[in-house]
C-alpha cells in the first residue's frame, strides 16, 4: 500500500484498537491524563521529539492534566499510515511517562 493513500476508520480500526486513538473525521484523535500540568508538558515534549524524528507533526491541545493530539496528513487530506505508526508511538511514549489514556 502506497503510505499515502487515505484510510478509512475500517482500515484503521485494528492498529488503533486498545489505544487512546480513534479515527474521527478525517483525523485520529487522543487524549492522555497525567498527575499535573508539568508531566503533561513532559508527555509533549517527548512526543515532540517523536514527531521531529518522523518529521510528521500532531496538532496539540495542552491543559492541566491532559494532553490532547490530532494527527492528519494534511498534505493528502486524510490519515494515512503516517499517521497510525505516529499515534502507535505517541501512545508508547505516553505510557512509559506514566500518562493514562483518556
Amino acid at each position: 500500500m502506497d503510505p499515502r493513500s487515505i484510510l478509512s476508520p475500517a482500515d484503521t480500526g485494528d492498529a488503533l484498537a486498545g489505544t487512546a486513538f480513534r479515527h474521527a473525521q478525517g483525523h485520529l484523535v487522543g487524549a492522555f491524563t497525567t498527575a499535573d500540568f508539568s508531566s503533561a508538558v513532559r508527555v509533549l515534549d517527548a512526543v515532540a521529539l517523536v514527531a521531529d524524528e518522523s518529521n510528521h507533526h500532531p496538532d496539540v491541545r495542552l491543559g492541566w492534566g491532559r494532553v490532547e493530539f490530532a494527527l492528519t496528513s494534511h498534505d493528502v487530506g486524510g490519515v494515512t499510515q503516517r499517521d497510525v505508526d505516529l499515534a502507535l508511538r505517541i501512545g508508547a511514549v505516553a505510557a512509559a511517562l506514566g500518562a493514562e489514556p483518556a
